[in-house]
């Protein structure tokens, strides 16, 4: 089959193409800049890769008509400036351009939203996703909150903060609780909805076994990295301190880092769904799924970072 596959130089899509491309199936890669993306890294004849900015429509005339399935993989968080409304547009004009395919299946990877007050992170990922579920292709949405392995952006932030720091003084958002969910189980939803016709129109939140706080979180990773953590937890300090916290102490952007706070106060638990059992997917409990990013990091055989996406 024909896949399009939508912002091909982030970390997700960079776990994804390979297991597509091992699949048998034919994938192109949008793309805004094609010398950023390292062909390299996939010799494969089934691969094709095509420059398309989706907030210049103009840019759009060189996505073929004949795909049959379209992931949605555009995320702007780390962009300085009205994120909101330049995923609002990229995805109205990505739902344009894919009505004039064949596509039978949008795929998007959203945000976990069960809380009435989110943050502008989700509530603009809730947003894309209205704007995809109005186009004529059938959409299928899946919602993860913190995704675990080797270079992904919580994976690298809540590194950075137990090696660096052997006490640590935190916001109180540390006992929000999530569901964190390991990068394999994340590529085998996307790559197991695809063309299941039970999951078009559909949304499930994913997420691994384990429900945790992040301070919790933090302390069983010092515990599979064999550290000796402390962490106070303090009701005074504010979003802005938080973000310079995380943007002094870890190696994300302060951009980054103040829309990761923002997100870090809303509960991010999966209402409950059926999808792992439909596609035959055992779910990785946290420990194990940090366990399995470091034996990436020391084989030197970490695949894409978050960073990979940044155009600054």
């Amino acid at each position: 089959m024909k896949i399009l596959l939508t912002g091909a130089t982030g970390y997700i899509a960079q776990r994804l193409l390979p297991v597509l491309l091992e699949g048998g199936h034919e994938v192109v890669c949008c793309v805004r800049d094609q010398y950023r993306f390292n062909r390299e890294h996939f010799s494969s004849a089934k691969l094709s890769v095509i420059e398309a900015d989706f907030l210049q429509p103009e840019s759009l005339q060189e996505i073929p008509t004949d795909i049959d399935v379209a992931y949605y993989l555009i995320h702007s968080m780390s962009t300085t400036g009205d994120f909101t409304s330049l995923e609002a547009t990229a995805a109205q004009n990505f739902t344009k351009a894919i009505s004039k395919t064949r596509a039978q299946q949008v795929i998007y990877l959203s945000g976990i939203v069960n809380e009435k007050h989110l943050s502008r992170h989700l509530r603009s990922r809730q947003n894309v996703e209205g704007i995809l579920a109005s186009g004529m292709v059938p959409l299928t949405t899946l919602r993860a909150g913190i995704i675990v392995g080797s270079g992904s952006a919580s994976f690298e932030i809540i590194r950075d903060l137990v090696e660096k720091l052997p006490l640590m003084i935190a916001p109180r958002w540390l006992h929000t609780a999530c569901q964190p969910i390991a990068i394999r189980n994340v590529i085998e939803f996307l790559s197991g909805v695809l063309l299941r016709p039970e999951t078009f129109g559909n949304s499930y939140d994913i997420g691994g076994p384990d429900i945790l706080s992040y301070k919790q979180m933090l302390l069983q990773f010092a515990q599979v990295r064999g550290l000796k953590r402390r962490i106070f937890v303090v009701p005074v300090m504010t979003p802005r301190l938080s973000s310079y916290w995380l943007y002094f102490v870890t190696s994300t952007s302060y951009t980054l880092a103040r829309n990761l706070v923002d997100s870090m106060k809303v509960e991010v638990v999966c209402t409950p769904n059926n999808l792992a059992a439909l596609l035959g997917i055992q779910l990785i409990p946290y420990k194990k799924a940090i366990a399995l990013a470091f034996d990436k990091i020391e084989q030197n055989e970490v695949v894409s970072s978050w960073k990979d996406a940044l155009t600054s």
